[in-house]
């Protein structure tokens, strides 16, 4: 009796499973059915065809537009030769007779700049000499270097006459790939054989190109990601070193971008924006880490900057201009200049418990 109740019931389940399917096909017929009728009622309502009832496509090419990458579009980074030239800005250090806190003062301290030969990290770097410090740039190129050195205590002296020479900044430039540790423990060597400390760091030493994920040279991939990850890792811990070696406090400044929170368009760019995230998290990390040694190290996140490279690009892609500017609240882009205070503030005492901070320069384009 066992075996045959054993049976029946196995029959019962698989009677159960077969008619199973049928059921399931009349249903999933039904959902189309009902599907294919909100599809229709969408396309004869203007505001429903702005809805996900309406089939994707409704609208043609005004789904999505402003959101969207152009995969077409590629922007290489040039190699050095081709590199624009950056200027020093001119009557931005001079003596002034405005009231301001002595905390922003970097009088007699000694700053690093890495990527200090052009763009933002040069204007950042005559921003710490007009506050009183003595500098060292670090460049790939360290020709342009040693001439834009000369070129900000000139500027320097220009803007302040009557200073004397015990005065007057000391400006040194040097050669590193910021990618290599051999190079980079080189080079922090040698700015201590020449300053004798270092107390500053800021790390701008990076660079973005434009390809789709898809088609992107993984070599370009790499050597991206090793001078904006690798580079800023392996000269914040080189520093970081040095100042716990000294048992003193410190202050780091990263350079990230607002493409390490938000996705860009609509240039292709993920390598990127995901190298930059890597920077601001690294310098919340670290902020905590070394805490307790008095190191604070704080992120910069620009914006779009007119720079002499971004000129170079929006000369070759002008449509890019009013596409950014579109999604700047502030309707513009701003200029290498609107860093000096920036990273100014975050080196200097005036910032002095402030640290894991993501400061934003972007005209609010993050916020929307």
């Amino acid at each position: 009796m066992l075996r045959i109740a054993v049976a029946r019931q196995a029959i019962k389940s698989l009677n159960h499973t077969t008619a199973r399917p049928a059921s399931l096909f009349t249903r999933s017929s039904s959902v189309k059915i009902l599907r294919q009728e909100e599809e229709d009622q969408a396309s004869k309502d203007p505001l429903l065809t702005a809805t996900d009832r309406a089939r994707q496509g409704t609208l043609g090419d005004k789904e999505g537009r402003n959101a969207r990458v152009d995969e077409s579009l590629q922007i290489e980074y040039p190699p050095d030769e081709d590199m624009p030239r950056s200027p020093v800005v001119q009557g931005r250090g001079g003596m002034h007779f405005k009231r301001t806190l002595a905390a922003f003062s970097l009088e007699n301290k000694v700053s690093v700049v890495t990527g200090g030969a052009r763009g933002l990290g040069l204007v950042m770097a005559q921003a710490l000499v007009a506050s009183g410090s003595h500098l060292a740039i670090v460049d790939l190129n360290k020709t342009e270097a040693e001439e834009q050195a000369e070129k900000l205590v000139e500027q320097f002296r220009k803007e302040n006459p009557g200073v004397q020479d015990a005065e007057m900044p000391r400006v040194t430039a040097h050669y590193s790939d910021v990618a290599d540790p051999d190079s980079v423990n080189t080079v922090l060597a040698e700015i201590f054989e020449k300053h004798g400390r270092i107390d500053k760091l800021v790390t701008s030493a990076g660079f973005t190109e434009n390809f789709d994920a898809i088609s992107y040279p993984y070599d370009r991939i790499q050597k991206l990601w090793g001078v904006n990850v690798d580079g800023t890792y392996l000269f914040a811990t080189g520093v970081a070193r040095h100042l716990m070696e000294r048992k003193v406090s410190g202050s780091i400044v990263m350079i990230g971008s607002m493409s390490g929170a938000v996705v860009n368009v609509p240039q292709p760019q993920a390598p990127y924006n995901a190298a930059k995230a890597a920077v601001r998290h690294l310098a919340a990390s670290l902020a905590v880490e070394w805490a307790g040694h008095g190191i604070r190290v704080n992120c910069i996140s620009p914006g779009y900057m007119l720079t002499a490279l971004t000129r170079k690009i929006l000369d070759e892609n002008p449509e890019l201009r009013d596409k950014w500017i579109s999604l700047i609240p502030t309707g513009k882009m701003g200029t290498p200049e609107d860093l000096m205070g920036a990273v100014t503030f975050l080196l200097s005492d005036a910032s002095r418990y402030v640290t894991g901070a993501d400061l934003r320069v972007d005209g609010g384009y993050t916020l929307t």
